[in-house]
């Protein structure tokens, strides 16, 4: 069956799966002809929202969202009633799961995708810009950074918390750990910002390319490591922007990695779970909330 149109473009094809399938069926579509396909949390902005992470030392969870929502992407022409058929049969399903389609014009979903990414201005000196935009301030410190699939792009709220403490505490010359890189944001900013050593970590490989990468674009030197690597020296500042648990596990290891006398920040935390954190983190550190945003905290202190 095909929708009968013509010219460029594509048809998006969407559906819900469980955890059971939710991969295999992936990998059956792609076979079936799907230039792409990606799998979110269906619950993702609920209270049935699942995180995913891993802990240093240990591989990263593989088993998927209870409730997935996967996209596939298909040629505008192609058959992909009889590619649905096809992967369903593939994935072990006696009948392809419901699905809706949608039109994707060339032209409009590039300009949907940009137009959803500004500037962000961080401070009166520091502003993340897309690379499709002209920078707002020349003279300001400008990080050009573009979503990608690691976390960071600035616009979250925990992101935010961080950028704006490092802008406020580095004068020039610190040594910087940033445990939980992502995308490198947090260090690129440290490093841009004028500290003199930035070491940058992460479970996820792909996020160390992405850093890697980002960090080259930008002409900022980073030294980047896998979290199974082990970090060798200490630092004046040591920035964390993960989530609570994972947080609460690392406590001993990221109070080790900061210096006597120096500074911890520490976000992806609801305001809900800052007496945990904080418990965890004496009494190497008295932690205070250093900022809120939308509900989450940033919590800071000084190593005793």
């Amino acid at each position: 069956m095909s929708d009968g149109g013509s010219g460029s473009g594509w048809i998006t094809v969407t559906l819900l799966a469980d955890s059971a399938y939710a991969e295999a069926l992936s990998d059956a579509l792609l076979e079936a002809g799907a230039l792409s396909v990606d799998i979110e949390d269906a619950d993702a902005g609920t209270p049935d929202e699942k995180p995913q992470f891993g802990e240093p030392g240990m591989p990263v969870a593989v088993e998927l969202w209870p409730h997935s929502r996967l996209h596939a992407l298909f040629e505008r022409d192609a058959d992909h009633a009889t590619a649905m058929a096809s992967a369903a049969e593939q994935a072990g399903l006696t009948s392809p799961p419901p699905y809706t389609t949608s039109q994707l014009d060339e032209q409009n979903w590039v300009r949907i995708t940009q137009a959803q990414f500004d500037p962000i201005r961080v401070s009166q000196r520091l502003w993340i810009v897309p690379s499709w935009h002209v920078r707002p301030d020349p003279d300001a410190i400008n990080i050009t950074l573009d979503p990608g699939m690691a976390f960071g792009t600035g616009s979250h709220p925990t992101t935010r918390l961080c950028l704006e403490w490092l802008d406020r505490v580095i004068a020039g010359g610190e040594t910087v750990i940033d445990y939980g890189c992502g995308s490198g944001i947090l260090a690129l900013a440290a490093a841009m910002l004028g500290a003199a050593r930035v070491t940058g970590t992460d479970i996820d490989p792909h996020a160390m390319d992405a850093a890697r990468y980002n960090a080259e674009r930008n002409g900022a030197t980073l030294e980047l490591l896998h979290s199974s690597q082990t970090i060798a020296h200490t630092a004046d500042i040591v920035v964390a922007n993960i989530l609570a648990n994972p947080l609460t596990v690392l406590a001993p290891l990221l109070c080790s990695l900061t210096r006597s006398g120096g500074r911890i920040a520490l976000s992806g935390i609801l305001a809900a779970q800052t007496d945990m954190v904080r418990t965890a983190y004496r009494p190497a550190f008295e932690l205070e909330v250093a900022g809120e945003r939308e509900g989450w905290v940033l919590l800071t202190g000084t190593r005793t």
